[in-house]
């Protein structure tokens, strides 16, 4: 039964794997970069798993100690997932022990994929699930020890790799923008965080440019999807 649910899910985690094998050895390039060991990557991979707020926590653990900026930094960051978990309850219903692991492991692009895959008729859904989630975060795991093996191997310097976080939220803002059909929300997080700028100083301005974007997009919330499901 697990066997067949490991056939059956692993086709539909192809395209993440691409995504998150090079992405994670970016990560562990990029902690490399910072000074950090082997067992770092490993870790944060394996309990964080967390994309963006991974990069973040980077620079969070080299930045002065304020857990409480951090923990609701970490919030805002991750507060899509909310979202995220509303629209899988009934699909994670009844799975028993697996669920507590699924919903740990609902990521943007597993999300993706466990909301639209259904499995074979002779496979258990549950493991189907699970399958698909535990591969997606090995690839992610995977990924950042690789580069973080690479980076100690490459004999140049390695600083200014952090710029990969820049480019990675530059490239996921441009495909936001070209696949969806209304922009209201880009521009939402545009303004949001150019107004914080200018405000609060480039030392304080993401918290309170995350909490703008979060009540506003809450504001508009019916109007964007209106303007979404326009033909």
């Amino acid at each position: 039964m697990k066997k067949r649910a490991l056939r059956a899910a692993f086709p539909h985690t192809v395209p993440v794997m691409t995504g998150y094998l090079f992405l994670g050895a970016a990560y562990g390039m990029y902690l490399r970069a910072s000074g950090f060991s082997f067992w770092y990557p490993l870790l944060m991979a394996v309990t964080i798993f967390g994309g963006s707020l991974e990069f973040l926590a980077v620079s969070l653990l080299l930045a002065p100690f304020a857990p409480l900026a951090t923990f609701f930094m970490a919030l805002l960051i991750q507060a899509r997932h909310l979202f995220y978990g509303v629209a899988m309850l009934e699909k994670y219903k009844g799975l028993g022990w697996l669920r507590p692991y699924l919903i740990f492991g609902l990521t943007d692009e597993t999300f993706s994929v466990a909301a639209t895959a259904e499995p074979p008729a002779n496979v258990d859904r549950g493991w189907f699930l699970f399958f698909i989630t535990l591969l997606d975060h090995s690839y992610w795991v995977t990924g950042a020890l690789l580069g973080n093996l690479a980076g100690s191997l490459i004999p140049f310097d390695l600083a200014g790799l952090d710029f990969v976080m820049t480019a990675m939220f530059t490239v996921i803002f441009l495909e936001q923008w070209k696949k969806d059909r209304q922009h209201l929300s880009a521009c939402v997080g545009l303004l949001c965080t150019l107004a914080s700028l200018l405000i609060f100083g480039r030392d304080s301005f993401l918290l309170p440019a995350m909490g703008g974007i979060l009540a506003l997009l809450a504001l508009l919330r019916k109007p964007i999807q209106k303007a979404g499901e326009a033909p």
